[in-house]
């Protein structure tokens, strides 16, 4: 059983918008700092987005800040990644995970997280 499943994927034009949506199949990862990463071909896994167990505190890459908002819903065991403003080079494999720990901290300085999910593949064309 895969802990947690990506959804919400697919092809969107530049300037578009999606709404991925992780959510936990089996364990509860209420006290878990929950992000996503992303890792497009030939190219190696990046850090996109991450939330605290409780909600109130998030980080961004970069190339994330501005235009993706995390969120989580504690009751649903469930973590969102809203993307707009899609670029092509957004184009890439998501992947959601889950921190041993509950602070964004423990989750950006893990050298492993707790739980992946399987990924979901978003292509934004020009």
């Amino acid at each position: 059983q895969v802990p947690l499943v990506e959804s919400g994927g697919g092809w969107v034009q530049a300037g578009g918008s999606l709404r991925l949506s992780c959510a936990a199949s089996g364990p509860s990862f209420r006290n878990n700092a929950l992000g996503w990463f992303r890792q497009a071909p030939g190219k190696e896994r990046e850090f996109v987005a991450v939330i605290n167990w409780s909600g109130h505190s998030t980080y961004y890459s970069d190339s994330a800040k501005g235009r993706f908002t995390i969120s989580r819903d504690g009751a649903k065991n469930a973590v969102y990644l809203q993307m707009n403003s899609l670029k092509p080079e957004d184009t890439a494999v998501y992947y959601c995970a889950a921190a041993e720990g509950g602070s964004t901290t423990d989750f950006i300085g893990a050298r492993t997280l707790r739980s992946w999910g399987q990924g979901t593949q978003v292509t934004v064309s020009s």
